[in-house]
């Protein structure tokens, strides 16, 4: 089984030390839920197939049951409050716990990089803004950029590039793209991918201000939809974005950085029909 440090969703870590102690003795839920002072023999089950969640109150109970000790309880009582967070701002705060116990015992977590390049704007638009300027200096990126940013942030996010893979320096200021995508845990990337759609949403609305009709486009639609709608909305934005991404990689010397959010949000609750037939 691996280390509880490589693991972010409790669940599957419950359910692996489980199969685990199951594999090499005659262990059953009703044993686990016994050892954790559990009167309901299938709760711990229902726990590690995602049907229920850990309170705070028998999380410690549950740890001490798997026999965890010293950062080991800390990590595991800190991934039960991130698995059941409902804000991304106590989630965010509580995967920064379990990522500095695992930095701490020497284990990386391809979080920590989701995070640094999905919590600016900067990095996205660094990297295509540096390799359309070859030679130049930080300074002279920042610029380039539409957004207020110093030279020494500039130089941050052009060492966090190169460090992370996602830049590939090939002479002195001159960089280019490498195949690299940023990729995290199913837990973490969608929180870190949420706080850039939020400020990548707040510069759309500044943008409304800040350039003329024929350098942006934005407009929208309000309308009513049943799910089946919905769903074949999803599905056309979808494939929008995959001819919009074609176009852009098609697209020969590039001179500028664009940013398109697609945007489909409820403006209303799910009415629901209870007219009788």
């Amino acid at each position: 089984m691996k280390p509880i440090i490589e693991y972010q969703d409790y669940h599957a870590f419950m359910s692996d030390f489980y199969e685990e102690r199951k594999r090499t003795s005659a262990f059953s839920w009703r044993e686990f839920a016994k050892i954790a002072e559990f009167t309901s023999p299938s709760y711990l089950k229902l726990v590690c197939e995602g049907k229920s969640n850990l309170s705070k109150v028998t999380t410690g109970r549950v740890a001490q049951a798997m026999g965890l000790t010293g950062y080991e309880t800390t990590y595991f009582e800190a991934m039960v409050q991130f698995g059941n967070a409902k804000k991304d701002s106590q989630k965010k705060k509580f995967l920064g716990v379990m990522q500095s116990i695992a930095f701490a015992h020497k284990v990386r977590i391809i979080d920590k990089d989701a995070f640094e390049y999905y919590d600016s704007w900067k990095n996205p638009v660094v990297r295509e803004l540096a390799p359309m300027m070859p030679g130049a200096m930080p300074g002279e990126i920042a610029k380039m950029c539409t957004q207020e940013v110093s030279a020494i942030e500039i130089r941050k996010s052009l060492q966090f590039l190169e460090r992370s893979g996602l830049l590939r320096k090939t002479a002195e200021n001159v960089y280019e793209q490498t195949e690299k995508s940023v990729e995290g845990s199913k837990e973490g990337l969608p929180l870190a991918i949420r706080s850039m759609h939020r400020e990548m949403g707040n510069l759309a609305i500044d943008s409304l201000d800040r350039f003329t009709a024929s350098e942006r486009n934005i407009t929208g639609i309000t309308m009513g939809v049943n799910r089946d709608a919905y769903e074949r909305i999803v599905y056309e934005l979808d494939e929008c974005r995959k001819k919009i991404v074609a176009i852009a990689s098609e697209c020969g010397n590039l001179t500028q950085v664009y940013r398109l959010n697609l945007q489909l949000f409820p403006l209303s609750k799910e009415v629901v029909d209870n007219k009788e037939d």
